[in-house]
């Protein structure tokens, strides 16, 4: 008799469970597509692959990521940006590089890594400025205005990455553009498309629930005057 029991409620609550789990995955669909359709609206004519035919900005923002995975593997991520902004700068696109990236733990600096790579390849120091505090692509864009005192930026990065750094600009009263690094193929580039679906939706609650602001702001750092460096 208590096995039929069992048999009954199971039934019982089957449909309401399936049902329950149908309507979840509906929402997070809809939250994928609908912030999906939101950040690559947002940024709709203001991204370019073309440097000839970029404005130019003063500041180019270079977004940072790790230069290296799985171990000692190339980032491809890493290196066309760091291409992308070098061409940039020795174009005259830009006239200062902020490398803004996350340097959370000992031994993990993103920053540096993107510093060292355009020193290596003939950026001049003094036309490089560092932002240390840029743990997540908010903080890089919101920080860009409220540490760095600029409004009109050039971000750096792939395409998917640029949108959603405009996206967070129009949100925060920043005119903002991108320069399109180039992309890296689905094999190597799957997981971190794969997370930019999330991040897309967080980013839309960021800043249309709950008024994110950056981990740490700081002193004023004025670009182009006596250098000092930005850390937590």
């Amino acid at each position: 008799m208590g096995r039929n029991v069992g048999m009954k409620l199971n039934g019982k609550y089957r449909k309401p469970v399936l049902l329950a789990i149908l309507a979840s995955t509906l929402l997070c669909m809809s939250a994928i597509v609908l912030s999906a359709l939101m950040i690559s609206g947002s940024a709709r004519g203001r991204t370019y692959t073309d440097v000839d035919s970029i404005p130019h900005r003063k500041v180019g923002i270079l977004l940072g990521c790790s230069k290296y995975i799985s171990g000692n593997y190339e980032n491809l991520f890493f290196r066309n940006r760091i291409n992308a902004a070098l061409k940039l700068f020795n174009t005259g696109k830009v006239d200062y590089l902020l490398v803004s990236g996350d340097n959370h733990t000992r031994g993990y600096d993103e920053t540096t890594d993107m510093k060292d790579s355009l020193i290596r390849a003939g950026v001049p120091s003094e036309r490089i400025y560092c932002d240390f505090a840029g743990f997540r692509t908010l903080d890089s864009i919101v920080r860009a205005k409220e540490v760095f005192g600029e409004t009109k930026v050039t971000v750096i990065s792939q395409e998917f990455h640029n949108q959603r750094a405009i996206f967070i600009a129009k949100g925060r009263n920043i005119d903002a553009i991108g320069f399109n690094a180039e992309d890296v193929d689905t094999y190597n580039g799957f997981l971190t498309k794969s997370r930019e679906q999330l991040a897309r939706v967080k980013t839309v609650m960021d800043l249309y629930l709950f008024n994110t602001g950056p981990k740490f702001l700081g002193p004023k750092i004025a670009i182009g005057e006596p250098k000092l460096e930005a850390s937590l």
